[in-house]
């Protein structure tokens, strides 16, 4: 099979406080600040995949509100699916994959993540927005945002 015309499915859970604030992680493989997720398993569904990620990552129970964006990776082929998230259970850790854990603001995120993931939190921070359909680098953002209709 050639694997340069394959795609990967990706989920990312944005866990929103009551103070508006967002949950970001701190990455062991690479240091990087980003919502909680990874790659879907190519057996389960979307939602299972979520809510496995973010546990796995973190140790709470979540529940999906709404999907918030789609964000395609152009040079690897991943597209993430991004949910708003609440947290409606479980105990925070850190894990095999996550080694810290921040609340933080819309300005912290931008200056914690890379453009093409700050902006997904973004997104997800914003309420009564359609989902947004963004295509990155990886790092930085790629043309116009759209929004699903």
């Amino acid at each position: 099979m050639e694997h340069h015309s394959t795609h990967s499915v990706s989920v990312a859970g944005v866990l929103i406080d009551d103070q508006g604030r967002a949950f970001l992680i701190q990455r062991r493989d690479n240091g990087h600040w980003e919502a909680p997720g990874g790659i879907l398993e190519r057996d389960e569904d979307i939602t299972a995949g979520l809510l496995r990620e973010i546990h796995e990552e973190t140790g709470l129970d979540v529940e999906p509100v709404t999907l918030t964006g789609v964000y395609k990776n152009m040079t690897r082929g991943i597209v993430a699916l991004v949910f708003r998230c609440k947290v409606i259970g479980g105990q925070l850790a850190e894990t095999d994959e996550a080694r810290a854990f921040r609340w933080v603001t819309a300005d912290e995120v931008r200056s914690l993540a890379s453009e093409a993931f700050a902006i997904r939190v973004l997104d997800a921070m914003r309420h009564n927005h359609a989902p947004a359909i963004r295509h990155h680098d990886g790092v930085h953002l790629l043309g116009t945002p759209q929004h699903a209709e």
